[in-house]
């Protein structure tokens, strides 16, 4: 029997650093290391960095994420590589499990823009309704078809090559604060950006859960962030 989930899970594992530990990388350039302490006036040099895209002392930290989601998002993430480091559930050296990917309601379906510059719009309820059985049948027959070339004997990397790119994933994700926000300048459609980003709607549900995290262990780095329009440093 499959599974059919509408959402992605992301949940911080670990961190390392701080705001301060961002403007202590930053200070140790003329102050040495006995001089670059945390002082009041972080907040302020932290602006400074970013609005003039002093980027290096943003890559003292780390924040690892676990995220499920399915195949076609995690195939996204592997697009970002500077700063990033991967490790995802593999259907080669074990069996896939039988959950499926499949858009809520309110997620919208129809493209009134460009392949380009994509808008999109809602459906109507017989298309969403027609979208989601449609991907039901998929999704069941295409584990069927799985499942019986296990059963005959088929490697698990052969036999894999049925499933959808809605199987749903499991991976570790860790990145420092640079590359993250680097993906958020790309995988949020934010109005605070000065360059409009354009994510698929998975992706960016999967962005906006780290970003919280990112805003809470950084606060000060990303109100900067937020200030700079989005751009990554």
């Amino acid at each position: 029997m499959i599974s059919i989930v509408d959402d992605v899970t992301v949940r911080l594992i670990d961190h390392m650093g701080s705001d301060a530990a961002i403007c202590q990388a930053a200070r140790v350039s003329t102050a040495g290391e006995n001089d670059a302490a945390e002082t009041d006036k972080d907040a302020g040099l932290i602006r400074y960095l970013m609005k003039h895209r002093h980027g290096s002392p943003f890559e003292h930290g780390a924040l690892k994420f676990f995220v499920e989601a399915p195949i076609f998002v995690v195939r996204e993430f592997h697009r970002h590589r500077v700063g990033w480091g991967y490790n995802e559930m593999s259907g080669r050296y074990r069996q896939l499990e039988p959950r499926f990917y499949a858009p809520k309601p309110d997620r919208k379906l129809v493209n009134v823009g460009t392949s380009a510059r994509p808008e999109f719009a809602a459906g109507g309820e017989a298309q969403a309704a027609a979208v989601n059985r449609r991907l039901r049948t998929c999704f069941q027959d295409s584990w069927n078809a799985y499942q019986w070339l296990l059963n005959d004997g088929i490697a698990n990397e052969v036999a894999r090559m049925v499933l959808p790119v809605a199987t749903m994933s499991q991976m570790y994700a860790t990145c420092n604060p640079r590359s993250l926000m680097h993906f958020l300048s790309l995988r949020v459609d934010s109005p605070d950006s000065t360059v409009r980003s354009r994510p698929q709607w998975e992706i960016q549900l999967v962005a906006e859960r780290m970003e919280a995290e990112f805003a809470r262990l950084f606060p000060a780095t990303h109100g900067a962030f937020i200030a700079n329009g989005r751009t990554a440093p």
